[in-house]
């Protein structure tokens, strides 16, 4: 918004002015890119958003070493920071030094600098050839801990040519302070007017293999590529960053402990894939070790070594290390290897706390060694999955998981999830980055759901999947022991169906981004078939179609109303420069689909006699830096309020929305975020607890309440307590009285409360939580009920 808009919506106060000269601090590390490592300027990373970008390091700059960004077919990119902690709300000045050489523009509009994300911090733009300009803007931020700075080039559209950028700087200009006001708030609850029930559903969660959602978030393994997908050692960087500063890998993370030249990769008979480690062994010892893993002092570690021998004879020793010297290690002498794959177990416990322990697996002697598998798990695992992200899911809830994607499902074959875990094969992403090694598959999924309290939801592939594969999971999950794939279910250790009630009948398939993309006239006819063979196999199944609402729903719900339950639909929100806007993004996208099929109902004759509900299998935030792995998202207190406010928009269409699975629930867009030793809940996990623990089913109508302050009733199953939950929107206080036409509080109202004075707040895995969710003083709902700026309070009042 405009200055004038801003100034007009806030009062805002000078704390102090900040100097600006030699004496201020700037926010930004390595502002004159002198420090460097294999040839990237430290706490920078590449940006491309458009057309090939060149980025380099140049020796010549205005005051030492640069950098420089040039193209000759046209691009839009530049170097990137993510600079902070700022004060939440400040008048910041950023600035710069900028050179250019023969920088013509096409669709961009030339070299600048900005603040990814606010369209008023950008500085003018340069052109043509330029000696060294210092280029600067002012602007401010409300409720923002972090800005992202982009030397950009291009920008929105793009450029060629060649420009240089050094010296920048990011200063507070000014710390500014909210006054708040004390705001009245008359509500009327009518109990005559209910709606339909709220379904338990609504609270549901979504898992992905993505970024580090199950690998490196739910899953208990600490090692990258156990199983060796890549060649050893690694002939390029390990690790890549990506466009959002996402940390992904790239090669090998195993390195050579010895000679180099003794490792090898053998296709013979490799215990999975195409290829698995061979060490030659000599009297020098040699083999192999990871890096960067995270250990606690005192806890215990478990895990197994898979390999075979070959005119062995010598010793294999497996080290977990966590400092130098004998005393920062534990070591395990393994056993004579057999000339067949046979797994040896290990066991360690760290003597100290580190993010840079390894693991070592060394050996002397003659002959030679093949590994095809390693795996290493904190000892306090449950079942493979990770003791404190399951606490957390437990806390959290949800009635129904939907899994494994997402984009992800569409190139996925189920098949390669089952069976033994070593034995899997490892292959890359394909629809991400990184690898899928198959370890979580339809079995750890499953027992996931039952460790937590949860039911499944399976997406089958339609993508490049087909109606066999997809009959074939459902019996591989539902049928009898006696079925072609009960036996082989039976086989790999579950005699006992798994019970999957709920099947998402392929993810997205209306984006041409989807593996298996068609056009719809195509598409409804493999739908069918699929579904159909689905419901052939377990007509007890319940199906979800894959909509988005225009025409896409449109041509399901005419051509396959008779091949599913429910319709599915996304949604994913940005970001908004005020905080009620933000705020109103994802409840408004709600209302939004609801209407949508509101109006399909009464325009379609196939739905005629029919009650296909809405499942909002995907529904978020999804802006910011990549803080946690690929499209591991940071969330703030205002991403919570926005979080509640959608949860009131579905309980006033309980009658059309039926499901809904927030996306993702561990790192990725999460709700819970992990380190490699710890896990905590982010700031949208708290409404999503506090509702689906405290609020009641049956909603009752309320007038009174503005985008500012959301307010949304229900009564209990047993009508025994009226709920009400209230999202305050601004930085005041509001006194609300209720008028409860008829309903009678029996005694004080237990209350709960999410609340934080600044929006931009959030909490880190292995801190102190900044955001919480706490208990109220009991509070009389018939008098005047106080509520914090910027809060999430739900109250329970019990009724005679």
């Amino acid at each position: 918004m405009s200055r004038a808009t801003h100034v007009a919506t806030y009062v805002l106060v000078a704390f102090g002015l900040v100097s600006t000269g030699s004496g201020a601090e700037n926010l930004l590390k390595n502002p004159s890119f002198e420090s460097t490592r294999r040839d990237q300027p430290q706490s920078w990373t590449r940006s491309t958003w458009a057309g090939q970008p060149g980025f380099a390091l140049d020796a010549a700059g205005r005051t030492g070493g640069c950098v420089k960004v040039t193209s000759a077919e046209g691009a839009d990119g530049g170097w990137s920071q993510t600079a902070g902690p700022i004060p939440p709300f400040a008048r910041l000045r950023l600035s710069g030094w900028v050179k250019t050489e023969n920088v013509a523009t096409t669709t961009g509009r030339g070299v600048q600098l900005n603040i990814h994300g606010l369209d008023r911090a950008r500085t003018r733009a340069l052109t043509g050839t330029n000696d060294w300009t210092k280029l600067e803007v002012e602007f401010e931020v409300m409720g923002q801990d972090s800005v992202q700075v982009n030397c950009l080039f291009g920008g929105w559209g793009l450029a060629t040519g060649t420009a240089w950028f050094d010296d920048l700087a990011l200063e507070v200009v000014e710390e500014l302070k909210i006054e708040s006001k004390t705001v009245p708030a008359a509500l009327r609850i009518d109990p005559a007017q209910a709606g339909a029930p709220i379904s338990k559903y609504i609270y549901g969660q979504f898992i992905e293999h993505l970024g580090r959602c199950i690998y490196g978030g739910i899953w208990a393994e600490m090692l990258e590529d156990r199983k060796f997908y890549h060649p050893v050692p690694a002939d390029r960087d390990v690790w890549r960053t990506t466009n959002a500063g996402a940390r992904v890998l790239a090669a090998s993370p195993w390195k050579a402990a010895g000679p180099r030249e003794a490792l090898a990769m053998s296709s013979e008979n490799p215990l999975s894939g195409k290829h698995s480690l061979r060490i030659a062994l000599s009297e020098t010892p040699t083999g192999i070790c990871q890096e960067e893993l995270g250990v606690v002092a005192g806890k215990g570690y478990e895990g197994r070594v898979v390999l075979r021998g070959d005119g062995f004879a010598g010793a294999i020793r497996v080290s977990l290390i966590w400092a130098d010297g004998d005393a920062g290690r534990q070591t395990v002498t393994l056993g004579k290897p057999t000339r067949s794959f046979k797994a040896y177990p290990l066991k360690f416990k760290a003597g100290a706390s580190t993010d840079e322990a390894r693991l070592e697996i060394v050996a002397t002697g003659r002959g030679t060694i093949t590994i095809g598998a390693v795996s290493l798990m904190p000892a306090d695992n449950i079942d493979g999955f990770r003791r404190d992200t399951l606490e957390l899911l437990r806390q959290l809830g949800a009635p129904i998981y939907r899994w494994p994607g997402g984009n992800f499902v569409s190139g996925y074959d189920w098949r390669n999830g089952v069976g033994d875990r070593d034995r899997r094969p490892t292959l890359t992403n394909p629809a991400w980055t990184g690898l899928e090694t198959n370890d979580v598959g339809m079995h750890e999924f499953v027992a996931l759901c039952r460790l937590i309290g949860s039911e499944p939801l399976i997406t089958v592939n339609t993508g490049f999947g087909d109606a066999y594969s997809a009959a074939a999971q459902v019996e591989y999950a539902n049928g009898t022991p006696e079925t072609p794939m009960g036996k082989w279910r039976t086989q790999n250790g579950a005699r006992k169906p798994l019970g999957v009630t709920w099947w998402c009948v392929g993810n997205e398939m209306w984006g041409n981004w989807q593996l298996g993309y068609m056009r719809l006239e195509h598409y409804v006819l493999k739908h069918n078939w699929i579904e159909e063979m689905m419901r052939r196999t377990d007509p007890t199944i319940k199906t979800l179609a894959s909509g988005n609402v225009g025409p896409w729903s449109e041509g399901l719900l005419r051509n396959c109303a008779d091949h599913m339950d429910l319709i599915a639909e996304h949604f994913y929100c940005q970001t908004a420069p005020d905080l009620v806007s933000h705020v109103r993004l994802v409840p408004n996208a709600v209302r939004s689909k609801v209407e949508a099929h509101r109006r399909y109902r009464q325009s379609i004759p196939s739905l005629q006699g029919k009650d296909i509900q809405i499942a909002f299998t995907e529904w978020n935030y999804w802006y910011g830096p990549h803080v946690f792995g690929e499209l591991g998202t940071r969330y703030f207190m205002k991403d919570a309020l926005g979080i509640a406010a959608g949860l009131h928009e579905y309980f006033r269409h309980s009658d059309l929305s039926f499901m809904a699975h927030y996306a993702q629930t561990v790192n990725v867009i999460g709700c819970i975020k992990t380190t490699k030793t710890a896990a905590a809940f982010d700031a949208t996990a708290y409404p999503l607890m506090l509702y689906r623990r405290q609020f009641g089913t049956i909603p009752l109508a309320v007038s009174g309440w503005n985008e500012k302050l959301d307010v949304s009733a229900a009564l209990t199953e047993d009508k025994s307590h009226l709920t009400l939950g209230f999202v305050n929107a601004t930085w005041d206080n509001y006194e609300v009285t209720l008028d409860l036409n008829g309903l009678t509080p029996q005694a004080p109202a237990a209350g709960w409360e999410i609340a934080h004075e600044n929006p931009g707040a959030y909490n880190d895995p292995g801190r102190d939580p900044v955001i919480q969710l706490v208990p109220r003083p009991a509070t009389d709902a018939t008098g005047t009920i106080r509520l914090k700026p910027i809060s999430i309070t739900v109250f329970r009042v019990p009724l005679k």
